[in-house]
């Protein structure tokens, strides 16, 4: 078994010439990563909820599974999840909350999270706190996923998706209330181009205080900042069946 935890490596937004390529960025606290369990691949074997750990590195709440077979590792905890239930992944698993299921096997209305993109891949959608995926309809082995932003997604019936509504749902409420905070989270400030000198940036200059001075607002590096700026389609965007609420 690896370890569950490391040190998390800073890069202040620098890749790897050392070049920041985003922008404000650093000073942020030392913290720790924890390696989540996206894949659920254990199937058939049971694990005891120990513990449900705070995670800095993201929205929701982890929790430690023990896995009979001496293994530990941390998943998503869902809401309704307390220490001492049982989880368990697989075709053959109960839908509960906190068991990981092919997507087929779940009954129409199923709240999932931590779905799956393609089999075997890991869960790549619905992994921030509150996040709830329901399974709306079945057509052949593909299945059809109403996500929060209203979206209708389809994935094929193989992807596993975790039974349950992710937990912390107030953490859109929560309050930073003071700029040392954002500071220890890693957010440095933003200044904005019009108070810029003409140098630092294309929005920069100009008297008093005037406006950006060009047609369409720039970037610090003069590319466009407003219009079409996408290049390529990708390629999952003909599984999307319907786009997101304006």
């Amino acid at each position: 078994m690896s370890r569950l935890k490391f040190i998390r490596k800073k890069n202040s937004g620098r890749d790897t010439s050392g070049q920041v390529t985003v922008r404000h960025q650093g000073g942020e606290s030392k913290r720790f990563m924890r390696l989540i369990d996206f894949k659920r691949n254990k199937f058939g074997i049971a694990g005891r909820v120990d513990a449900i750990e705070y995670d800095p590195n993201r929205t929701t709440q982890i929790a430690l599974i023990h896995y009979v077979d001496g293994d530990k590792m941390y998943i998503l905890s869902p809401l309704g999840l307390k220490v001492g239930d049982m989880v368990k992944s697989g075709p053959q698993a109960e839908i509960k909350t906190g068991n990981a299921l092919p997507l087929k096997m779940l009954p129409l209305g199923t709240v999932v999270h931590n779905v799956e993109f393609m089999p075997g891949r890991g869960g790549q959608i619905g992994r921030s706190a509150g996040t709830g995926i329901i399974v709306q309809a079945k057509e052949g082995n593909n299945i059809d996923l109403r996500l929060p932003s209203g979206e209708i997604r389809r994935v094929d019936g193989d992807c596993l998706g975790t039974v349950g509504t992710l937990g912390n749902i107030d953490w859109k409420n929560e309050v930073i209330g003071k700029a040392g905070r954002t500071r220890h989270m890693g957010i440095r400030p933003t200044v904005r181009g019009v108070a810029q000198n003409p140098r630092s940036h294309p929005h920069g200059g100009g008297e008093g205080r005037s406006g950006i001075g060009r047609k369409t607002p720039m970037t610090y590096a003069g590319r466009p900042a407003v219009g079409k700026t996408r290049k390529k389609k990708k390629y999952s965007d003909k599984y999307i069946l319907q786009r997101r609420k304006s």
